[in-house]
């Protein structure tokens, strides 16, 4: 039935088990996987007082996002390839991580996103909001949240 799975990460204990059960599912489908990691852009610097000085320039973050994602998205990966199933990865800088999720599965022609979700209910779910639901409400292909 799924053929390409988009799988997005951030690297958190729950990401590491939502991308384990990714893979099974891959397998079990017969399917290949994308991991996608959203990496965030260099924050702009709030100048007044008691504001707090970044000695990071936007070169240094960027260079240590990219490292972060890299890492994240090699361990993703290696669960993939120690299980037999097709993988790849991908990455971009973005602020706005559902839109870059979206982005990253109309790009790799992905027929599925499996992605998790941290369950938040009412008030906290409302305040926190949550990308899984931003991805759920806008996107035009299936989405198999796992918790």
């Amino acid at each position: 039935m799924f053929k390409h799975i988009l799988v997005p990460t951030d690297g958190s204990a729950l990401s590491e088990s939502t991308v384990s059960r990714a893979v099974t599912f891959a397998s079990e489908a017969g399917a290949r996987v994308t991991f996608f990691y959203a990496q965030p852009d260099f924050p702009m610097p709030i100048y007044g007082e008691g504001a707090l000085i970044d000695p990071t320039t936007p070169e240094q973050f960027a260079k240590s996002a990219a490292a972060e994602a890299q890492s994240i998205l090699d361990k993703a990966k290696a669960v993939a390839d120690s299980a037999g199933v097709v993988a790849a990865t991908d990455t971009v800088v973005n602020e706005i991580p559902y839109e870059a999720v979206i982005d990253a599965a109309d790009r790799h022609g992905c027929d599925l996103i499996f992605m998790a979700s941290h369950g938040r209910r009412g008030i906290a779910g409302l305040l926190l909001g949550s990308e899984t639901q931003k991805v759920l409400t806008h996107s035009k292909i299936p989405v198999l949240v796992y918790r």
